[in-house]
C-alpha cells in the first residue's frame, strides 16, 4: 500500500454569513494549498467542524474537494461519526466520488475505552470502503481514547485489510516511534502535531505527516522537511521554532479551529465563522491577534490569497 510522502492539510470548513456552506471558494482554497506545496487534504476532521456538519453537507464537501484538488492532490475523507452506519454511507460515498482514501477518529460520545472496541468500530467503517486506504485518526485529547497505539496496530494487523495506518496527533514521539517500527515499517505514520514536526523528522524518519496549521503556515512546514533533506539543521530548527510563535499565538486566541480559521481571513480567504458551539472570535480579539502576527513577522513569511 503506498505511503504518504510530504504533508497533507486538514482544510477548515468555509460558511457563509448565513451560516451555510461555502462551496464556492473551495476552488480558490485548493489553489493556495497547492502554492504551499501541500500534497493534499484531509477533508471533515476536527478543523473542518467535521461532526458539525450534516451527512449531506460532509458528502457535498468531499464532493467539491475532489473536483477542486490538481491531478496530484490525495483527497482522504474522514469519515467518522457516533452513528456507525452514518460513518459507513460516508465511507462508501468517498469511494464512490473517487477519493484518495478515509480516515476516522474513535468517536467522542460513546467513549471508547477498550482496544478490542476500537478494532471494532474501524473495521465496520472500513467495510464501507474496501478498495480505499483506510487511517485511524489518533486524537485522544478529542476523545479520551487514551490507548495504545502499538497494541493497536498489533490488534489490527490482519483484521482490516484496507487498513492504511495512523494519523497520530499526542505528544509521544517514542511511541510514535514504535509504531514506526512496528512489523518493518508495514504500515504508513503521519505526524499530526505541527510544533514537533522536525523533532519526528529526526527521530523517527518521518516522511508524510496531516496538519491543521499549514492552512496558513503550510509554506514554513513544508520548508521545514526541505531544510531537513538538505542536510540544513540550523534553517531546519529556524522554521520550526516560526511554526511554534505561530502557534502560541493560535493558543492565545482558543487554537487553530478558531483561530486559524480567522487567519484565513487575515490572508485574504475569508471562511467565515465557526459553527455553534465553538466560541467565535471577536473584532477586538482578531485585531489583537493580528498585531501579534504582525510583530513576529508572519505575513511575510506566508502565502496571500
Amino acid at each position: 500500500m503506498e505511503k504518504i510522502i510530504g504533508l497533507i492539510n486538514a482544510p477548515f470548513t468555509p460558511f457563509l454569513a448565513s451560516g451555510e456552506v461555502n462551496y464556492g471558494i473551495i476552488p480558490d482554497y485548493a489553489r493556495l494549498l497547492a502554492a504551499n506545496g501541500l500534497k493534499g487534504v484531509f477533508v471533515n476532521g476536527s478543523s473542518g467542524e467535521g461532526y458539525m456538519l450534516t451527512q449531506e453537507e460532509r458528502k457535498k464537501l468531499a464532493e467539491e474537494w475532489v473536483k477542486s484538488v490538481p491531478d496530484d492532490f490525495k483527497v482522504i475523507v474522514h469519515v467518522g461519526s457516533p452513528c456507525v452506519e452514518n460513518s459507513r454511507e460516508l465511507a462508501a460515498h468517498a469511494q464512490e466520488i473517487g477519493a484518495w482514501g478515509i480516515g476516522s477518529m474513535a468517536t467522542p460520545f460513546p467513549k471508547i475505552g477498550r482496544l478490542t472496541d476500537l478494532v471494532d468500530y474501524c473495521r465496520l467503517i472500513a467495510e464501507g470502503a474496501p478498495r480505499l486506504p483506510f487511517y485511524y485518526y489518533h486524537i485522544p485529547a478529542f476523545n479520551g481514547a487514551f490507548l495504545s497505539m502499538l497494541d493497536f496496530l498489533k490488534a489490527v494487523d490482519g483484521c482490516i485489510p484496507n487498513f492504511a495506518g495512523i494519523k497520530y496527533t499526542y505528544e509521544s514521539l517514542y511511541e510514535f516511534n514504535q509504531c514506526m517500527l512496528y512489523g518493518g515499517g508495514k504500515f504508513d505514520l503521519l505526524h499530526g502535531q505541527d510544533e514537533t514536526i522536525l523533532a519526528s523528522v529526526a527521530m523517527c524518519g518521518t516522511r508524510g505527516g496531516i496538519c491543521g496549521t499549514s492552512n496558513y503556515n503550510g509554506r514554513t512546514l513544508v520548508e521545514i522537511l526541505k531544510a531537513w533533506e538538505e542536510g540544513d539543521l540550523s534553517r531546519a530548527r529556524e522554521l520550526q521554532n516560526f511554526a511554534q510563535e505561530v502557534i502560541n499565538v493560535i493558543c492565545r486566541y482558543r487554537g487553530n479551529i478558531v483561530a486559524g480559521k480567522r487567519i484565513m481571513k487575515l490572508i485574504g480567504l475569508d471562511l467565515g465563522k465557526n459553527r455553534v458551539p465553538f466560541p467565535n472570535m471577536t473584532d477586538a480579539e482578531e485585531a489583537a491577534m493580528k498585531s501579534e502576527l504582525e510583530e513576529i513577522g508572519f505575513f511575510q513569511r506566508c502565502n496571500r490569497f
